[in-house]
């Protein structure tokens, strides 16, 4: 898939998971999630070949215009969405998996000083609340939900629900849907 195909689906995964967003024109011109993933596409490809300098200045400058700051070494899948993404930083060695979606202030960060991952790993269809933070080199396992203001430091299984300080996980329900999760009361802290 080309450039042009890849914002496309940027901007029909903001559409499908904001309900605030009306037009397609108005996604790709006043959103600074989408802003911020597709400067770093430019600065990841830079960074892979090695061109860090640039790439690390790259990617302050993007930090600058959106208040998102994504490390040119993090690893990002498909359709990710980042909304309302004022304060999100997501580390060097975090790997992002296709159709996750971050609320702003989360931190995907390390623990560690040492060389080597030490940031985590979301797998596909993750959705992280408002101000969560995970932190260190865990597994996020696929379609799992992280609540907002939640300190996730140890790997989590596939379809669960994290919350809390530290959060402890939970199965999902049948049903339950990601969006109702992310904004029901008893899942905030």
């Amino acid at each position: 898939m080309g450039m042009i195909g890849r914002m496309r689906e940027d901007i029909a995964a903001a559409r499908l998971r904001d309900p605030a967003a009306r037009t397609a024109i108005e996604v790709a011109l006043l959103y600074p999630g989408l802003h911020a993933i597709w400067a770093h596409r430019i600065w990841h490809a830079l960074w892979r070949r090695r061109f860090r300098l640039l790439a690390r200045a790259g990617s302050q400058i993007t930090r600058w215009l959106t208040g998102i700051e994504i490390h040119p070494g993090a690893t990002i899948g498909r359709r990710f969405f980042i909304d309302h993404g004022m304060g999100v930083v997501i580390g060097e060695t975090a790997e992002v998996g296709d159709d996750v979606m971050l609320y702003h202030g989360v931190t995907l960060g390390g623990r560690t000083r040492d060389a080597g991952k030490r940031h985590p790993t979301l797998g596909d269809g993750v959705a992280v609340g408002a101000g969560a933070k995970i932190l260190g080199p865990v597994t996020i396992g696929a379609g799992t939900v992280i609540g907002a203001n939640a300190v996730v430091t140890k790997d989590a299984p596939a379809d669960s629900v994290l919350v809390g300080i530290p959060a402890k996980p939970r199965a999902r329900s049948a049903g339950e849907d990601t969006r109702a999760l992310l904004t029901a009361p008893e899942y905030s802290i």
